[in-house]
């Protein structure tokens, strides 16, 4: 496989992936150690699909996210620190502590937020997608949510309106196979989530969720038919996570050489290779992976050194 993209964009594609996987691994690590409160739901192994779709998209654009939203704030260009001191209740984070892991917003990045809600982003990306063709901005929407959400009623509902009001919203589906612990062949008698978006005559593509570029290339094309006013795409990224449904899901589940064969398509590692290939240099490769590891490790200390939000603080940014 060949690429036109500048060496600079690959590099900086490698750099998010390896946040989100550093970033994910460290709040395993913390949350063992009880300093997570509530649970965490972890992106690490998707990290293609929320990088991919949003290295197509423009600081402008709006993202909305789900349960398993770390990889896409991330991509998005959220703060490492600001990100952590979040989802470690801490007064510096991005909802000052009182949102955690499932419910991080930036507006200022186009981040409309995480909801823990299955399903519940589809709706809020209409809305977006309508805002939008209202304003008359250049902007588009990406609606991240997984398999099993495709079987909510907000799926169905929201792609059907997308489609007849031509809105610019770009519907990403990271098919990880199972909904919690369901395997989508138990509750579905279709092997493509794509293929639904013939009921609403728009395009519908899968794509390998584990190839960041595949995705990148996917997502542009779709990007630019949402910006052209030609209306929404269903995009399906085949992927899998490589921990349980959450943090206490020990994912037993899920077969062993099923496991074993996921985790030998590492997107980490697929793209270092490529990169290798591209002709980025291994000492390029490496100072890359060295300066990700110091952020991730500032960005624990951060969080440690924040203070937590006080009692009185509870009903502070609330509607009443």
């Amino acid at each position: 496989m060949t690429t036109d993209l500048p060496k600079e964009k690959l590099v900086e594609m490698y750099q998010k992936m390896l946040q989100i996987r550093g970033f994910e691994e460290k709040l395993f690590e913390l949350y063992s150690q009880n300093l997570v409160p509530g649970t965490i739901h972890l992106y690490a192994g998707e990290e293609a699909v929320a990088v991919g779709v949003c290295s197509s998209l423009r600081k402008e654009d709006y993202i909305t996210s789900t349960h398993r939203g770390h990889g896409h704030c991330i991509a998005k260009g959220a703060d490492l620190k600001r990100t952590m001191a979040e989802i470690l209740g801490k007064k510096t984070g991005y909802c000052k502590g009182k949102g955690g892991s499932m419910h991080i917003a930036d507006f200022s990045i186009g981040m409309l937020g995480a909801t823990a809600v299955v399903g519940a982003g589809l709706p809020i990306a209409v809305g977006a997608g309508l805002s939008v063709k209202l304003r008359k901005t250049d902007q588009i929407v990406a609606c991240f949510f997984g398999e099993g959400a495709s079987n909510q009623g907000t799926f169905h509902e929201s792609l059907n309106m997308a489609s007849i009001w031509k809105l610019p919203v770009v519907f990403v589906c990271e098919n990880n196979l199972y909904a919690m612990g369901t395997r989508q062949s138990i509750a579905m008698n279709i092997e493509n989530i794509a293929d639904r978006a013939v009921a609403y005559g728009i395009p519908g593509v899968s794509v390998d969720g584990n190839d960041v570029l595949a995705v990148y290339e996917t997502a542009c094309k779709a990007s630019e038919r949402a910006r052209g006013g030609e209306g929404p795409t269903l995009i399906e990224c085949k992927t899998y996570r490589h921990r349980g449904h959450s943090r206490v899901d020990p994912a037993r589940y899920r077969p062993k050489d099923e496991v074993a064969e996921w985790l030998s398509k590492d997107p980490i590692k697929r793209f270092r290779d490529k990169l290798l290939r591209f002709g980025v240099v291994e000492g390029e490769i490496q100072a890359v992976e060295k300066e990700v590891s110091l952020q991730i490790e500032e960005a624990v200390r951060f969080a440690m050194e924040s203070p937590y939000p006080q009692p009185e603080e509870a009903l502070e940014d609330v509607y009443a």
